[in-house]
């Protein structure tokens, strides 16, 4: 039998809302919008496509060692996408260079992302926040080649959205009956509203429904469709506050 093909586009749904709440908060908060913003945008998700693709790669490797073909499937989507990726970056990292630190400043978290996928441990705590960290530091970067300033505020926003969804969502499936997940998980959601109202006495009211679903669903029973569309409602709302309130 064939090996299978591998889907282009990357099964990481939880994924896609990290990638672009805090990319489109940078690009609307700067002073200037426009099309170099859908460039970036096309190359930030791109290689994000790409990335994915090389680690599958290099975790199946050792996975399944003795099935080299699952493997070898991701290599094409990989190179592809990475072509692409240069195809839509270079032109903007010649005429912002600085875009080059940027991208090296990001290179020791997909680093560790990388080594946690080929250790095949892709779902353990510290890989999932080790993603959310260049992907609200996009935020500063859109910010930036809009022609604003480096907005840490927001910035600081997106990431403690976005690191409480790693142990949040973990409660409601993988961990659903782990009370330490559940206390550890209301415990940062605590935490974070009361540092999110230190950004802004305004973000203590989506923060605190933030809070409020991290103490109130877990143990529901509620199906892997609804907590993503939950999450998709949380992460439209953080983009309306940040507009909002920055």
């Amino acid at each position: 039998m064939p090996p299978k093909k591998a889907s282009w586009i990357p099964d990481q749904h939880g994924a896609w809302a990290m990638l672009t709440v805090p990319f489109l908060a940078g690009a609307f908060l700067s002073p200037r919008p426009g099309w170099q913003h859908a460039l970036l945008l096309a190359a930030w998700l791109l290689g994000y496509a790409a990335v994915f693709h090389a680690q599958q790669w290099l975790r199946l490797r050792r996975v399944a060692a003795r099935r080299p073909e699952v493997a070898r499937r991701h290599v094409r989507p990989a190179l592809v996408l990475a072509a692409a990726t240069a195809l839509a970056g270079i032109p903007l990292a010649v005429l912002h260079p600085w875009l080059l630190l940027a991208g090296a400043a990001a290179t020791p978290f997909v680093a560790a992302n990388s080594w946690y996928a080929r250790q095949n441990r892709e779902r353990s705590l510290a890989n999932g926040l080790a993603a959310v960290v260049p992907a609200c530091g996009m935020l500063l970067v859109a910010a930036r080649l809009g022609g604003g300033g480096l907005p840490w505020a927001p910035a600081a926003a997106c990431l403690l959205y976005f690191a409480g969804t790693v142990p949040y969502v973990k409660t409601m499936i993988r961990e659903r009956n782990s009370r330490t997940y559940y206390r550890g998980s209301v415990t940062y959601h605590a935490a974070a509203t009361a540092l999110a109202a230190c950004l802004s006495p305004w973000l203590a009211i989506p923060f605190a429904a933030y809070l409020a679903r991290a103490a109130v669903l877990p143990g529901w029973g509620v199906n892997v469709p609804v907590v993503g569309a939950v999450e998709i409602v949380g992460s439209a709302v953080l983009l309306a506050s940040l507009l909002l309130v920055f």
